[in-house]
């Protein structure tokens, strides 16, 4: 499943329309930055095409994996209706595209005089910010080990292919990647990626994994069955 069909669910045609039609298009280049965490804030953004990492810098300088955002995803929603806005994390481009850059003033204003596109708004940051609780709940309840147990299920939903022998994961994550999105080091992932491949729970071909038991991943996490748009890792 991916997660562009699943964000276009609730990002309806008429809320796409307006996002498309008050921005400017702007090029993103692969290894920059949109924006960064404390940059005074004036635009959301509307992907349309590439992609881009949404991350936090703990207190260490540690960068910790939020989203990994596509196509018709949202950015820096987060500005809106605040007094002083800034951005509060970093986008950093991961692949070649476009996106429609927002004037924060115009949207809130639309928003605010057409009480249909409002509610779907609503509906949408109400989702975006389920999304977000479960994955905080994984990184706090269950540790290291259930993070990462976590953002394999997670990339499962979002980036699996089901063949005979497992789930393949169809783009290359390395090692730091896992650890980024766990906020964890890269040496306490891969003991715990070698673990995993003794016991056949998954394996790894250049930097790409298959998952052969997501099962057991659930049952370590006390998986609780949510709707896997609750559990992607967008």
């Amino acid at each position: 499943m991916t997660t562009d069909t699943q964000t276009e669910n609730l990002l309806t045609n008429e809320l796409i329309e307006l996002l498309h039609s008050a921005g400017r298009i702007i090029e993103v280049k692969k290894g920059s930055f949109l924006f960064q965490e404390g940059q005074p804030a004036s635009e959301i953004y509307l992907i349309l095409s590439g992609r881009i990492q949404i991350s936090k810098m703990n207190a260490e300088g540690q960068e910790l994996y939020l989203r990994l955002c596509s196509e018709h995803d949202i950015i820096g929603e987060l500005t809106l209706f605040t007094e002083d806005p800034r951005y509060i994390f970093n986008a950093r481009v991961m692949e070649d595209g476009h996106v429609a850059g927002i004037q924060l003033d115009p949207l809130e204003k639309a928003l605010f005089q057409n009480s249909n596109l409002g509610y779907q708004f609503i509906r949408w940051m109400n989702d975006h910010i389920r999304r977000t609780m479960t994955k905080f709940r994984d990184l706090v309840l269950f540790g290291k080990k259930g993070a990462l147990y976590s953002t394999l299920i997670r990339l499962s939903n979002s980036y699996g292919l089901s063949k005979e022998d497992g789930i393949h994961l169809t783009v290359p994550i390395t090692t730091q990647d896992l650890a980024h999105f766990c906020g964890t080091a890269r040496e306490i992932v891969s003991r715990m990626l070698t673990e995993l491949k003794k016991e056949k729970i998954i394996s790894i071909n250049h930097k790409k994994i298959i998952i052969h038991n997501v099962d057991f991943l659930k049952r370590e996490n006390d998986c609780e069955n949510c709707p896997v748009s609750h559990c992607t890792i967008d």
